[in-house]
């Protein structure tokens, strides 16, 4: 999703693939994926003879190919708002790991575990922390970091967890799930059925 978004916010048209990595087709899809792709898995971006195989990777190059950076100008806030896209990226200390996205799909998804409920509130007073610089976005204006952060947004919706605990996060997740790129790919993956996994 993240790398979807980066893309369709910055205009660059690309073509969509899907690859099925669920049992028993995943083998042989990512055995595909492999033939052009070192690490075998999704996402992965081809562009000409450049294979970006990272979604982290994948936003920045969308960054830097369109007309307004999604990273911003002033270095500070630049390695802060990589900062932001990294741990999301590593799984923000077992929140990613516990709660599957693809629960957030499901008819009636289980509120979070207690454990969970307390990680998630450190999240959300570091958003509430960059907010109060002046928002409107993490970073001032969009970045990626706020587009890293869409699907645990979404996560915490699903799964019962408060964002308006702390000032300006409700309005900062209310307007970054309903940009347009969100709002687009959460109604096409809604369309699909879940996979539904053990937790």
């Amino acid at each position: 999703m993240r790398a979807w978004l980066a893309l369709r916010e910055q205009g660059i048209a690309f073509e969509e693939r899907l690859v099925d990595i669920r049992q028993p087709a995943r083998a042989a899809a990512l055995a595909q994926v492999a033939t052009f792709s070192p690490p075998a898995a999704v996402p992965v971006l081809v562009d000409g003879d450049v294979v970006i195989f990272d979604s982290s990777a994948i936003m920045e190059y969308a960054s830097d190919l369109g007309d307004k950076p999604l990273l911003p100008k002033d270095v500070r806030l630049r390695a802060r708002a990589r900062s932001l896209v990294a741990w999301m990226h590593s799984g923000l200390s077992g929140v990613g790991s516990t709660l599957s996205f693809e629960s957030t799909f499901y008819p009636a998804p289980k509120p979070a575990p207690l454990g969970v409920v307390h990680e998630a509130d450190r999240v959300i007073a570091v958003w509430s922390s960059e907010l109060a610089r002046g928002g409107p976005y993490l970073m001032g204006e969009l970045s990626l970091a706020d587009l890293a952060f869409v699907p645990v947004v979404r996560r915490f919706q699903r799964r019962g967890i408060a964002l308006d605990v702390r000032p300006h996060v409700a309005a900062w997740a209310a307007r970054l799930m309903a940009r347009p790129s969100v709002v687009e790919w959460t109604r096409e993956a809604q369309a699909l059925p879940p996979v539904f996994l053990e937790e």
